[in-house]
């Protein structure tokens, strides 16, 4: 699959998971539907750190492309608070802030990054990422619960020179 499609149908993935999550009652249901969101994400921001961003890194799109591994270690920072806090008071006003944040970045991303990466790649190229995107989220779901593997770093990685 394109790698841009790809993102793009994780995002609306996600979308409907978090329009569940709140339109959800009990307290168990909240929680299932929230791992799965931690899981959506943490394998979304996965194969975006470790293939598509390195690998659509241009001049051109430096910018969004650092703005964006900034969105995600605040995306992380907010997941991993959610993740520690199922049982506290408060949980769902965690998990509506992780919202904001998430659409904040797929707006951002939509609108800046990849039309920006439609123009510098070619179809061919598009696919072939999005076919390592995909291995890779095949394996960390085959791995199972990939939110339990989400890293916190305090730097992007750097690119390749």
């Amino acid at each position: 699959m394109n790698a841009i499609l790809l993102l793009k149908s994780q995002h609306l993935e996600v979308s409907e998971l978090f329009e569940r999550f709140e339109s959800s009652d009990g307290r168990a249901g909240k929680i299932k539907i929230f791992e799965q969101i931690a899981d959506a994400l943490a394998v979304h921001a996965a194969i975006e750190e470790h293939k598509f961003y390195p690998l659509v890194r241009e001049r051109d799109t430096e910018r969004e492309i650092e703005e964006a591994y900034d969105e995600h270690l605040e995306i992380k920072k907010l997941l991993v608070d959610c993740m520690r806090s199922t049982d506290a008071p408060g949980f769902d006003g965690k998990v509506a802030a992780l919202k904001g944040a998430v659409e904040h970045h797929v707006a951002e991303e939509q609108d800046e990054l990849f039309p920006k990466v439609r123009r510098l790649l070619d179809a061919d190229t598009l696919e072939a990422i999005g076919q390592l995107m995909e291995a890779e989220a095949a394996t960390l779901i085959e791995a199972g619960e990939p939110r339990k593997n989400v890293k916190v770093a305090l730097e992007p990685p750097q690119p390749n020179v």
